[in-house]
């Protein structure tokens, strides 16, 4: 399959790193995000931070939502870095859309919560790895019923948390 057949949204390579189930949810616009206290946390943090940045927010071919962007860098905001190996496969996603269109530039991946800035290039072994991500999405989200839950360290936090776990014993 070709990456035009393939294409995503960065949240949707994001979630595929997360939880399956939550890619599914979001998906197929079961979203809880709008109500939940941690994203709103977060837009706020995004809208607040690189306040001199020149190019925020671009959107690129009705797809992908960058959050900063020069000649030399494409920048993603996190507000912590616990969800680093997603917010890395974002972020390259991102830098291989770009590549597809001619564009070439190194990733930063920016947690102002942290001061920290981890900086990403992507690699040969990236770009066969990412058709597959979106193989993976399509999938998933063409699945007729979401994906069982999986016990996460981290799904306390999530927005689909009340949705997959209260009321279940674990």
């Amino acid at each position: 399959m070709q990456f035009e057949d393939l294409k995503a949204t960065g949240l949707q390579v994001q979630y595929l790193k997360v939880c399956e189930r939550k890619l599914w949810l979001h998906a197929h616009q079961l979203g809880f995000e709008e109500e939940d206290d941690r994203v709103q946390q977060g837009k706020v943090l995004h809208d607040t931070s690189y306040q001199r940045q020149k190019s925020k927010e671009v959107l690129i071919d009705n797809l992908i939502r960058i959050d900063m962007m020069d000649k030399h860098y494409v920048g993603e905001v996190k507000s912590s870095s616990k969800m680093e190996e997603a917010d890395r496969a974002q972020l390259l996603y991102y830098l291989f859309v770009l590549e597809q269109m001619g564009i070439y530039r190194k990733g930063k991946i920016h947690y102002p919560k942290e001061k920290r800035v981890d900086e990403i290039e992507l690699t040969d072994k990236n770009r066969e790895e990412i058709p597959q991500w979106l193989a993976q999405i399509q999938q998933i989200i063409q699945l007729d019923k979401p994906p069982k839950k999986k016990k996460f360290r981290y799904c306390t936090k999530c927005a689909y948390y009340s949705f997959c776990w209260v009321g279940e014993e674990e």
